[in-house]
């Protein structure tokens, strides 16, 4: 099931992130709700998973590798330039962004979040509502990728070569990861604090959206906050019924 997951990722991201390469009529309006409604819903699982996961296998401690997260995505944003939450989707100077770098970035960002989904939980919805909710990130976060690649005159051959290797990212992580957890007990020991350090940084993430997807007055209309609503009606969807049998992660 897992090799099914990361295919289905992979197709995702790349089919997602092309729309900038053949169509220029995605409207700011509609990549705000795909945000806004992708973060809740990142946000929630983060809350209502991760976060339990992790304060199950590391205890108390917990809470400090996940702030240690929460900072070390702060300052990966100063590779990415807020490109995982959006942050410049709508500026006129995206061909100013050194994109090396910025891909550089993206990919730890992308690297970091398939390790997540390379192990197994205690709930068994936890690891389909977590591959669901990083697809729906990458969804945006590979569109303005690619619009950034575009705007800084690539071509549509490679642009696209840079979102295969992009969408590659996380799915080779997640393989990685499961056969490492497997493999190498030294890894399997260190593999929760890890999870619990990217968990933070989904908490970065997830709340950066949620407070960036109104408008300049922090306010939001309606309609988004139903986008919002919505994202976070699906995640509490994947926890009704929770069994209480826990299977031991790596």
């Amino acid at each position: 099931m897992l090799l099914v997951y990361n295919i289905s990722l992979l197709i995702i991201t790349v089919i997602g992130g092309s729309i900038p390469l053949w169509t220029s009529s995605w409207s700011d309006k509609r990549m705000k709700n795909l945000l806004a409604f992708s973060g809740a819903y990142l946000l929630s699982i983060t809350m209502l998973h991760l976060i339990p996961e992790s304060v199950e296998n590391v205890g108390f401690a917990a809470g400090g590798y996940m702030l240690l997260g929460y900072f070390l995505q702060q300052i990966l944003q100063k590779f990415t330039h807020g490109v995982e939450h959006g942050h410049h989707h709508s500026t006129g100077h995206q061909h100013h962004l050194p994109i090396v770098s910025l891909f550089f970035g993206m990919a730890l960002h992308a690297f970091a979040e398939g390790i997540p989904l390379g192990t197994t939980y205690h709930e068994d919805s936890t690891v389909p509502s977590l591959y669901l909710a990083i697809a729906l990130h990458k969804l945006p976060e590979a569109m303005l990728l690619v619009s950034l690649l575009i705007h800084s005159h690539r071509s549509k051959n490679a642009s696209l070569l840079w979102l295969c290797l992009f969408a590659l990212l996380t799915p080779v992580s997640s393989m990685l990861t499961h056969y490492a957890g497997i493999q190498l007990i030294s890894f399997a020991t260190a593999l929760p604090y890890i999870i619990a350090v990217v968990t933070g940084s989904f908490l970065q993430i997830g709340t950066t959206i949620f407070f960036e997807s109104g408008s300049n007055a922090h306010d939001m209309s309606w309609r988004r906050w139903i986008v919002i609503l919505a994202g976070i009606g699906m995640a509490l969807l994947s926890v009704i019924g929770q069994g209480h049998d826990h299977v031991h992660a790596h």
